[in-house]
């Protein structure tokens, strides 16, 4: 598996305040939301590099999600700031992000994750063993 470079264009960055219903009852952050929140720097990164969910669907594939894993290292708690990092790590075979959530205002790490997606061919509903092209053209490969 080919491995980008830490390049600029395949990261975004962006911040979100916990709210009051992102808590559970020990008054920190349920780990079940922590999904939604690298969600919002899954949807910039895409944005970013031009191939959003609906521009996905255009194309003609989805991309699930089908595995995730996170380390909890801090709890994150009610008013703080977060930042979340996404980059994309691997894209050749299937899309693999790693994430970093951190306290936006002490840098403190919070948590990181990985998510990773396939496509799949939406006029076969079939999943496809490489990245279609679409994908490579939009980051710059293809």
């Amino acid at each position: 598996m080919t491995k980008f470079p830490q390049n600029p264009e395949c990261q975004a960055e962006v911040e979100t305040i916990v709210q009051f219903n992102d808590l559970d009852p020990m008054n920190v952050v349920w780990h079940g939301n922590y999904p939604r929140y690298l969600e919002i720097a899954r949807s910039a990164l895409l944005n970013k590099i031009g191939y959003n969910y609906g521009q996905m669907k255009e194309s003609g594939f989805a991309w699930p999600i089908i595995d995730m894993h996170f380390r909890y290292i801090n709890p994150a708690t009610f008013g703080q700031r977060l930042k979340i990092q996404a980059m994309i790590m691997e894209w050749e075979y299937r899309l693999k992000m790693k994430y970093i959530i951190t306290d936006a205002e002490s840098g403190k790490r919070i948590s990181i994750a990985t998510t990773t997606q396939v496509a799949v061919d939406m006029s076969k509903n079939e999943m496809c063993f490489a990245s279609p092209g679409i994908l490579l053209e939009k980051l710059g490969l293809g």
